[in-house]
């Protein structure tokens, strides 16, 4: 896949429409229509801009369309905690934002910063006039919460199925000599190819038997957060494996995980559910349109699209021109707002700039193969131009713009529709001390 300059500026300025305010996402959510899974990207992890436009849209997809729940690239025992508070489960913090202060996983400013503690105060506060069973949840993705999440297995057993507590201590007694380092436990697996596998094996096959009866006996959520927990542990043992190995076979662990908890959490809430989720656009847009798919890499918008494109599938991108983020020079290190370069020449963002130059807009794609009735195509041609696509991770060095942060992709293939901001700035995190990761760096640096 070669990167070339994306169409003319007019032929882009010609098709963008305004992004000035929530009513300006009027279009996108006539292209939405009855979809049932909206997934909202980000070119980085640290920048106010896109977690405010996504807030925007997320209210009106809820408040509008009835959407069950977001769900993030998150651990989801910390989400939890988050989705407790929101829905104002009985002994839940009142204020969401405690909450979020607490999340202590590296890097802390993905979710625990003021935009999403300002989103998950109007949740609470639509939720609480609402009966309890259409109120929206809040839930994490991710796999990394392995210890987090054997300690929550471990809890929900001792109360509710204490003779089967022997074998969360197995599981756990497997990992305890690795003091809750990853990377200690994936360097053990080279001598010891199966690790902890067989212990977590069976506790998840008798998880998914409590959890069972326990969302008989409880309406589901205490059953299903365990046996949640419970793939976590099974997810996060086969990505630490992986991690070791290098090459795409953790990434793809990872996101078949975040799809399949996607799943499960469908599942969960019925037929009639829908859910918005918020990820980096490298998880977000699909992967069969960058030089991901020649790397054998996998992601979240490509399962989703091949899981349940008869249900309604939108994947919108977002991305700008220059500004300011949130991130670090190193993995584990302590954040700090950095200067975003003007994007590299002839990429995506620049092709954008020229054609908006310090302003907005937003794209809404027609489907491809989308024919006017005198038979010409109405798709505008620059969406099919394989460009460069800036992407931000959690670990951030602005000197290798020339040579790095971006992904050659097929704009118009990846996404159904892209929010463009000439110039945006970084998020305000809660708390900004680094947190003790023993996580590594993800391609591509962390997203």
């Amino acid at each position: 896949m070669t990167p070339a300059t994306v169409g003319h500026p007019f032929r882009i300025r010609r098709d963008a429409l305004p992004l000035t305010g929530p009513e300006s996402l009027d279009p996108l959510l006539t292209r939405i229509g009855d979809a049932r899974y909206v997934l909202l990207g980000e070119a980085s992890h640290g920048t106010s801009e896109y977690y405010r436009w996504r807030e925007l849209l997320t209210r009106r997809l809820i408040e509008e369309k009835g959407f069950s729940f977001v769900a993030v690239e998150g651990d989801w025992p910390d989400c939890h905690a988050v989705h407790c508070s929101v829905t104002g489960a009985p002994g839940a913090p009142e204020d969401p934002a405690g909450v979020l202060e607490d999340f202590d996983r590296w890097p802390t400013w993905m979710w625990a910063n003021t935009d999403v503690a300002r989103f998950c105060r109007w949740l609470r506060e639509h939720n609480a006039r609402l009966p309890q069973d259409r109120r929206a949840g809040f839930f994490g993705l991710d796999v990394y919460s392995l210890w987090e999440s054997l300690q929550a297995v471990r809890d929900y057993l001792s109360e509710h199925v204490p003779d089967a507590v022997d074998r969360a201590l197995d599981a756990y007694r497997c990992f305890e000599p690795y003091a809750e380092d990853p990377q200690s436990y994936a360097m053990a697996t080279e001598l010891v190819p199966s690790g902890c596998e067989p212990e977590v094996r069976e506790l998840l096959v008798h998880l998914r038997h409590s959890a069972e009866q326990a969302a008989a006996a409880d309406g589901g959520l205490a059953g299903f957060a365990a046996r949640q927990n419970a793939e976590v542990l099974s997810g996060a043992e086969r990505y630490y494996r992986a991690m070791l190995r290098g090459g795409p076979e953790s990434w793809n662990i990872r996101d078949h995980h975040m799809a399949d908890t996607l799943d499960r959490l469908m599942d969960h809430h019925g037929p009639r559910s829908k859910a918005v989720v918020w990820e980096h656009n490298t998880h977000v847009g699909d992967a069969r349109a960058t030089d991901m798919a020649a790397a054998g890499l996998v992601n979240v918008g490509q399962l989703v699209r091949e899981r349940h494109e008869d249900d309604g599938v939108v994947l919108v991108g977002f991305g700008s021109y220059q500004g300011t983020v949130i991130a670090s020079d190193r993995w584990g290190g302590r954040a700090r707002a950095m200067r975003v370069p003007p994007a590299r020449d002839g990429s995506l963002e620049d092709s954008m700039h020229q054609a908006l130059p310090g302003d907005s807009g937003l794209f809404v794609f027609p489907p491809t193969g989308t024919h006017s009735d005198a038979g010409g195509t109405t798709r505008p041609a620059w969406l099919d131009d394989v460009c460069d696509h800036r992407a931000i991770g959690v670990v951030y060095r602005p000197e290798r713009e020339k040579w790095g942060n971006y992904v050659a992709t097929v704009v118009g293939e990846r996404y159904d529709a892209f929010c463009y901001i000439d110039r945006t700035t970084a998020l305000t995190p809660l708390h900004t001390a680094p947190a003790d990761t023993g996580e590594e760096e993800t391609w591509p640096s962390g997203v």
